[in-house]
Order: C-alpha cells, then sequence, then structure tokens
C-alpha cells in the first residue's frame, strides 16, 4: 500500500535536486557545442529598412506568438517549482511567448502537487505545452494519464520528452523503450490535442524524426546537445560510483542542435520544429530559424532568471526580442519567413 507515496516522493525530491543541480552546479556540456558558431550572418550595412517596421510574430500549430520563443520545459512538483512556473507563465502571457512546463509525471502520483503545473489562470492566451515521459507508456501510463496532465495545464500540446540517456543513468531510471513508438501512434491517433515528441538534450535525428512523424507526431522539439548536459545532473545524483562514471563518461554525449534542424528540415520541409539545445540568446535563436526551426527553446538561462524574480525573467524576454530584431534589422530582413529565405545565414568553411 505503501509502494505508490513511497515513488511519488522519490519523483518529487527528484524534481527538487534537478532545479538545485541546475542552478548550482556545473551541469553545461563542454567538449560538445550546439553546431551554432559554425555558422555566420551576413551583415548588412545598409539595410533599407525602418527598425520599427520589423515584425519577429509568428504562428505556431495554429496559435499566434509575438516572437519565436518557447520557455522550455523545465520543471514543477515542488513549492520553488511553484513559484518559478507562475513567474514564468506571467512573462509569458505579458510578451505572448509559448511555455511547456516539466515532467507532470509526480502530478499524476501526487495530485496535491498539480497546481505547481496549474499556470493556465497567469497564461489564459499563451501556447502551453503539457509534458509526460514517453517511455512511461511502457510503465503503466496510456491516454486517461496523458488526459490528465492535458486537462491540469489545459493545455494546447502535450510533450512527450525522449531521455534513453537520461533514464540510464537515473537511479531507478525506466529503461524498457521497447514498442513504444506503436503506443506512441495509438496515442497520437486518441489525443484531443496535438504531440510534440522532444529529446532533453541529445538530440533527435532525421531517422528517428521521420519514424515520429510516420506515427501521428504532430511537431519535433530537437532539443539538441550543447547545452545542460542532463548526464551530468543525473552524475550529481548518483547513488553509486558506477552512475557517476556513466553520468561522465557520457557528459558530451549527443547531436547539436543546429545537425538536428538541418537534417529533419531537409526530410520534413513543413513539419512544425522547435529548436532547443544549448540556445543562450537571441542571436542564437535568429540562427535556428535561419537554419529551419519555427520557434526555439530556452530553458535554462529562463531558470536562472525566474529563480531570481518576476523581473529578471521580464528583462531576458525583453533582450531576447531586442536581439533577434536586431539580426533581423542587421541583415536586412523585415520578418522571420524573410530571414528563413534570404540566405544570410552562412556556413563558416
Amino acid at each position: 500500500m505503501n509502494a505508490p507515496t513511497n515513488i511519488s516522493a522519490q519523483t518529487q525530491n527528484r524534481k527538487a535536486d534537478h532545479i538545485r543541480i541546475c542552478l548550482e552546479e556545473d551541469v553545461q556540456s563542454h567538449q560538445i557545442t550546439n553546431g551554432l558558431e559554425r555558422y555566420r550572418f551576413t551583415h548588412s550595412c545598409l539595410p533599407e529598412l525602418n527598425h520599427n517596421d520589423i515584425d519577429i510574430s509568428t504562428t505556431f500549430l495554429g496559435k499566434h506568438l509575438s516572437a519565436p520563443l518557447l520557455i522550455s520545459s523545465m520543471t514543477g512538483g515542488t513549492e520553488q517549482a511553484a513559484i518559478i512556473n507562475q513567474r514564468l507563465a506571467q512573462v509569458a502571457q505579458h510578451y505572448k511567448i509559448a511555455m511547456g512546463v516539466g515532467s507532470q509525471r509526480v502530478a499524476v502520483e501526487k495530485p496535491q502537487v498539480a497546481d505547481t503545473f496549474a499556470v493556465r489562470k497567469y497564461a489564459p492566451d499563451v501556447l502551453l505545452f503539457a509534458n509526460l515521459g514517453a517511455v512511461q507508456l511502457n510503465y503503466k501510463y496510456g491516454l486517461d494519464e496523458c488526459l490528465r496532465v492535458v486537462d491540469i495545464l489545459e493545455a494546447d500540446a502535450l510533450i512527450l520528452h525522449i531521455n534513453p540517456l537520461q533514464e540510464c543513468i537515473q537511479p531507478q531510471g525506466d529503461t524498457n523503450f521497447r514498442g513504444l513508438l506503436d503506443k506512441i501512434s495509438k496515442l497520437c491517433i486518441k489525443l484531443p490535442v496535438p504531440v510534440i515528441a522532444k529529446e532533453v538534450g541529445n538530440g533527435i535525428s532525421a531517422v528517428i524524426a521521420q519514424k515520429l512523424l510516420a506515427a501521428g507526431v504532430a511537431a519535433i522539439d530537437v532539443a539538441g546537445a550543447g547545452g545542460t548536459s542532463w548526464a551530468k545532473v543525473e552524475s550529481e545524483r548518483a547513488e553509486s560510483p558506477l552512475q557517476r562514471r556513466l553520468g561522465m563518461t557520457f557528459a558530451d554525449w549527443g547531436l547539436p542542435t543546429a545537425e538536428c534542424i538541418t537534417t529533419i528540415r531537409a526530410i520534413a520541409k513543413d513539419v512544425p520544429l522547435i529548436a532547443s539545445g544549448g540556445l543562450r540568446h537571441g542571436l542564437d535563436v535568429a540562427a535556428a530559424i535561419a537554419l529551419g526551426a519555427d520557434i526555439a527553446g530556452l530553458a535554462m538561462p529562463f531558470l536562472q532568471a525566474a529563480a531570481t524574480s518576476e523581473t529578471a525573467v521580464a528583462e531576458l524576454a525583453e533582450v531576447l526580442i531586442a536581439e533577434i530584431t536586431t539580426v533581423l534589422f542587421c541583415t536586412a530582413n523585415t520578418t522571420l519567413y524573410q530571414l528563413r529565405h534570404s540566405g544570410s545565414l552562412q556556413r563558416i568553411e
């Protein structure tokens, strides 16, 4: 009878550990980068534009965004996480940008913490993404649990995050990934909102993206390597020398974000595509858009700001918007569509 309580307590403790480790420890990739440093925008010293005419708005999954920004999935399930999510949601609402929450498994196991995810009251107009681990479909989760997390958030879509490396290193990780594609396919048919497939920092290859799209996934978040290493994060939580060694060995494992964007876009011209993984400023966002992404997600910069104050989150959003706008102005592009098709971004040989 005590097993569910023990499991939910473990999940909740893990949530608290993740926030603390990400904020206090060096868990960034160092040997692998997001790949965007291999590209450079061609500067236009005479853009022939009025800066005021630049429009960085877009649509994603049918919803209008004032900027191509996603506050990437991070947290929930603890008191600190509730404060962080509230701050993020209020800023997302003000700037009309998208937002995802962290894995809601803890809210399924422990319904009393569901309110730490329930940010729709702070962000009534925002594109919101619910979130569960895809592997949970092999651990007694199904349509009912997916509907529950969507309902908690009043979400516009469900992210299924796919994290085999993290589960290998995580204490008591869930490592049975057999037959998941078929279960994802059945879920996509039955769930009333779109499903987004997302990695957690090791990237999605074009081959896997093609399989996910064939299964009915509506959008892809590449979540490539080059940013926070969840192998490192789990190494910090290790309960044995083996787990710690695994985490450090695979600290820089994965596909760079830029490579994921270009290879997936090459085989799927129209798929709604989110670039995330090691993006740290608006120049990275603009480069990801120019490579073929529709919107770009940032997690660590928003987490650091949200741990400080809502004002810090708003200041970050202002900076990102200004940086993206400056790229368009200095490449003589008025819209994101023009930027993406302008050829302004060149690979450095």
